[in-house]
């Protein structure tokens, strides 16, 4: 697994599985991830019923994949259930509602036997619905639930500020609910890309967050878009990013998200991306201790 003096000397540095070759192996994308020099990959559990369907495996296709990871060196350590998009934690439908919750518990279940630590919420109410006063009341009942629920488990949930401003949008905002949860339990998963892309100073944002930090995303973005943005290319200042979080304290994992939809060119690209997170952080107050 990870080389316990590389993780006590830097912050570790994970991939989005949805970076990887959708059509190949675990066992070739989990080597690929290792190869370019990646300590871990984040699982999915977006919208497609067949990662959705992930929820309902085996306790042999769990281990099958735990084994793929110990073999190759590469673990899950964190997983974003953005499948919650299909099926809200605020949905007006009740039903929804209720499979919104099963779905949070079976992530919560598979974190627990595939050793994964975190499991990211995102920060809608809803998605495809239109919001009502009810949502962010639902939304809240949903998360106590399931905060109380990963407690058991010994898992982490932290929520994502998103690129809605009508939802969970900035860290001001997710402080709200961490503050109003009082949990250990509850902190946050943040996103600085989708803070500039809204048009929030995202240095100010970031003091917001202070000590409530597990994991962060690391991308680029445009004003109002936060998809597929080269490294570079975007509104997002790296090195001031690192430096506050630096000095903020973090010492946790930061996930770089991409989505390369099984592009012929993606370990080309995903390694250019990880090399440019390096030369941020090397750049940044982290050099000091890389």
């Amino acid at each position: 697994m990870m080389d316990s003096t590389q993780a006590s000397t830097r912050n570790l540095i994970g991939i989005y599985e949805k970076a990887l070759p959708y059509s190949q192996s675990w066992q070739k994308r989990l080597e690929m991830a290792k190869n370019i020099g990646f300590d871990y990959v984040e699982l999915s559990i977006d919208e497609d019923e067949n990662r959705i369907s992930r929820l309902d495996w085996s306790a042999s296709q769990k281990q099958e994949l735990q084994t793929i990871a110990i073999n190759t060196g590469i673990p899950f350590l964190s997983m974003s259930l953005s499948g919650h998009r299909k099926y809200p934690l605020g949905s007006a439908d009740p039903a929804i509602r209720q499979k919104s919750r099963d779905m949070l518990a079976k992530a919560i279940d598979l974190a627990c036997t595939l050793g994964i630590r975190i499991v990211q919420l995102m920060g809608y109410w809803v998605f495809y619905e239109t919001i009502t006063p009810q949502s962010g009341e639902y939304f809240m009942e949903g998360l106590r639930w399931g905060v109380e629920r990963a407690a058991r488990s010994g898992v982490m949930l932290g929520v994502e500020n998103v690129e809605g401003r009508q939802h969970i949008s900035s860290i001001t905002q997710a402080m709200d609910y961490v503050h109003a949860i009082n949990s250990p339990w509850f902190q946050l998963y943040s996103d600085f890309a989708n803070l500039c892309a809204l048009g929030y100073d995202v240095l100010s944002e970031l003091e917001k967050g202070k000590g409530h930090f597990v994991a962060i995303h690391v991308k680029d973005a445009k004003p109002g878009q936060v998809r597929r943005i080269p490294f570079g290319t975007g509104c997002v200042n790296f090195v001031d990013a690192f430096n506050k979080l630096a000095q903020l304290g973090f010492h946790g994992p930061f996930m770089i998200e991409m989505w390369n939809d099984d592009a012929p060119e993606s370990e080309q690209i995903i390694r250019s991306a990880y090399i440019q997170t390096v030369q941020y952080l090397q750049q940044s107050s982290y050099g000091s201790i890389q």
